[in-house]
């Protein structure tokens, strides 16, 4: 069994789907947290060493914070809206509390500085369509540089392929120091849609690919909704979206550099595919959400 490859229900359990620490996942850096919540259900989630986002997967919640209060709207599915989300910072104590319930992603990076919380509204969150092709994908820069950058060590952003097309092409890495790329540890958390193309199913499923020049890593891959990929070092990519099965995932990376950066460098071996995009049409399923719904 990989130990890279994480699937639904190694890392916890029903209530708290993704329990991931650094510690856990043998780094130093990156974390996350997915946690199911009833109706009328509070948590309180202390958060230590860690800052974190608080974004909404499906349902609303309202999270309070050092005192601040932040209601989240959230949405019915990641495959229906860009949602809404809250930046909290280490050493805090968080309550979550929920009216119908919620399924949350707590995005993690063990950090030294405390900021102060922040809320991050839907509407203000980038689209960009990225690719070409059956390469087209659509990228929520939610929490990254250059947009978001009240956060330490933190970075993520979510990803959408519509079904048959490929995402996280090409391969690049990010785990060394140089003059396109930068380290950062990465997360890959998946839900793959069912047969509506909406609601999160384990009935389907995607195809995932890392490796490294020297073969100490090479890992192809199932991955079924709900499932985690840790990136240590190495290739990345493609993530595939099988035919009648969207993939989402959600990415999470931080490092050790003094400001934080999502720079990579592709495979040598396969960046000039990004030339051939100039040549293609987009496909017209992408985007497929924005902060008001799905688009197409």
């Amino acid at each position: 069994m990989s130990k890279l490859h994480r699937p639904l229900g190694t890392l916890s359990d029903e209530r708290d789907p993704v329990r991931l620490s650094p510690d856990s996942a043998g780094w130093d850096y990156s974390g996350l947290r997915v946690l199911s919540l009833a109706a009328g259900e509070s948590r309180v989630v202390r958060t230590g060493e860690y800052e974190a986002f608080v974004l909404p997967l499906a349902g609303a919640c309202t999270v309070r914070v050092d005192g601040e209060v932040f209601a989240l709207g959230g949405r019915d599915s990641v495959f229906t809206r860009v949602t809404d989300f809250a930046y909290v910072p280490r050493d805090a104590e968080v309550e979550l509390s929920t009216v119908a319930g919620i399924e949350v992603a707590l995005p993690m990076a063990r950090c030294s500085r405390r900021l102060e919380p922040r809320y991050g509204p839907a509407e203000n969150v980038p689209v960009e369509v990225r690719g070409a092709g059956q390469a087209t994908r659509q990228v929520t820069n939610f929490g990254v540089p250059g947009v978001w950058d009240h956060a330490d060590k933190l970075n993520a952003c979510e990803l959408i392929t519509p079904d048959g097309n490929w995402s996280s092409y090409p391969p690049h890495k990010h785990d060394e120091a140089s003059e396109c790329e930068v380290v950062n540890e990465e997360i890959y958390y998946f839900r793959i849609a069912g047969r509506d193309g909406v609601t999160p199913s384990r009935e389907g499923f995607g195809l995932h690919r890392t490796y490294t020049s020297d073969g100490e890593l090479d890992e192809d891959v199932a991955v079924r909704d709900g499932d985690v990929f840790l990136i240590p070092r190495g290739y990345h990519g493609p993530c595939v979206a099988a035919p009648g099965y969207p993939m989402y995932y959600l990415n999470v990376l931080a490092g050790p550099a003094d400001e934080r950066s999502m720079a990579f460098c592709d495979d040598p071996a396969h960046g000039w595919v990004r030339e051939t995009w100039n040549d293609q049409e987009l496909d017209p399923r992408c985007p497929v959400t924005s902060h008001e719904g799905r688009v197409s």
